[in-house]
């Protein structure tokens, strides 16, 4: 097996997080609130749009006739062909870094 390095850390840029300003949180401005009132509302994370994949194209009925066909014993598992992808798959992420 070929050995891999791992290359130097590199810095990481702050997570820009919507949070509730304190003057408008009821718990941080003095008023008597249940602790679990203050901390239920989860601060947002921004995401960009950039990094969404968008929908996933399924073949639905493709996908039903490999499920009924694994549930009767039928699907044919060929050793050979599920090592061979296993390799490929090894190589084309040894090529991409």
């Amino acid at each position: 097996m070929s050995s891999f390095e791992i290359g130097a850390s590199r810095p990481v840029g702050a997570v820009q997080v919507n949070a509730t300003p304190p003057a408008a949180n009821p718990a941080v401005a003095g008023d008597t609130v249940p602790a679990t009132a203050a901390t239920s509302a989860a601060p947002e994370v921004a995401t960009s749009l950039a990094t969404s994949a968008g929908s996933v194209p399924v073949d639905q009925d493709r996908v039903n006739q490999i499920r009924d066909a694994v549930e009767n014993g039928t699907y044919p598992v060929i050793p050979t062909k599920i090592g061979d992808a296993m390799i490929a798959a090894g190589v084309m992420l040894r090529k991409t870094t």
